[in-house]
């Protein structure tokens, strides 16, 4: 039993860290009760004043309470539950992270704070409505390019594209791409790959998720004059954002190309059906304001509105007003 008692300040850690905080706290005769039932070892009040003081002077805040009401609980943790809920925002929100790792890494966050407060993470928690990647290849892929970049090595991967099927076929017939990277961004909720492309003396980007078949090379990386001045904020802005409008139900015809990007706006539950060699069309829900227009207008003659006609005429309204502009300059 001496053995034990030895692990009684562990234990009363781990009771702390699950089962108390500032609504929630614990006196000495329930901490021993709890230790007695749950891990059959002996406690007195006395064991657990003296386990509190010890866990103190390792540095957790534990404070207590006196009067009616009296008991121990953790008063500062690693993480504040706001900090929490913005993390499990956080990885809801990415798609780049599958359904499956979403709801082990929210599980993980939740053992960061008290039993109670893991409720409230468990109740905001909406992933099954929210376009998420197929597989979990994209967390090899994130570790070979961090490796690389410490390493300071190129890689090589098979690029790949998004079909009518929702199908990722090979990009330049599986012909492998060379790269040097340098960073990773995160943006419009997926995962890029920031290099520098040696064939074409340029800086580009990839999906990271559309990385197959990666690999580390032995070489150097290259283009490190191109980074000097790259400003990775600018390069990743976008013009598609969150501004309110009219929410409808659009039904568009695109040409095949742009399957992959009707699929990352909207994800892979979308119809689209086919209506020749080279177009589908797809019904979305989409808010009708002028950044959707802006977004429209990007895609050039790829998407054309087939209907409602009130969108069809708002939009060309839009276009209209554009070119007037242009025209009155």
């Amino acid at each position: 039993m001496a053995e034990f008692e030895k692990l009684t300040v562990l234990y009363l850690m781990k009771i702390l860290l699950e089962e108390t905080d500032r609504k929630h706290m614990l006196n000495a005769d329930a901490i021993c009760e709890r230790m007695e039932k749950r891990y059959h070892v002996s406690c007195s009040r006395k064991t657990v004043y003296r386990d509190v003081d010890c866990l103190r002077s390792f540095g957790f805040d534990i404070e207590l309470i006196k009067g009616s009401n009296s008991g121990y609980y953790l008063a500062k943790r690693d993480f504040e539950l706001a900090e929490l809920e913005l993390l499990v925002d956080a990885v809801q929100a990415a798609k780049f992270i599958t359904e499956s790792k979403s709801r082990e890494l929210i599980a993980k966050l939740e053992h960061l704070t008290s039993s109670y407060n893991a409720k409230y993470l468990s109740r905001q928690v909406y992933i099954c409505n929210r376009p998420k990647a197929g597989n979990e290849t994209i967390y090899r892929n994130v570790d070979f390019i961090h490796e690389a970049i410490n390493r300071n090595r190129q890689i090589s991967f098979i690029y790949c594209e998004w079909t009518v099927a929702k199908e990722l076929r090979a990009k330049k017939h599986g012909e492998k791409y060379t790269v040097s990277p340098w960073s990773l961004t995160w943006d419009d909720e997926n995962y890029y790959l920031v290099a520098y492309d040696p064939r074409a003396d340029h800086i580009k980007h990839y999906r990271v998720d559309k990385m197959k078949d990666t690999e580390i090379l032995p070489d150097a990386r290259e283009g490190r004059n191109s980074f000097q001045h790259f400003d990775l904020a600018a390069f990743t802005k976008k013009t598609f954002g969150m501004f309110g409008g009219t929410d409808t139900k659009v039904q568009l015809t695109c040409e095949n190309r742009l399957a992959g990007v009707m699929i990352d706006r909207f994800g892979r539950e979308i119809m689209m059906i086919p209506k020749d060699e080279g177009h589908f069309r797809v019904t979305v829900l989409v808010t009708v304001s002028p950044q959707f227009f802006g977004w429209l207008t990007g895609l050039g003659a790829g998407v054309k509105i087939n209907s409602p006609d009130e969108v069809r005429s708002q939009y060309r309204e839009y276009l209209d007003s554009v070119i007037r502009q242009y025209i009155l300059d």
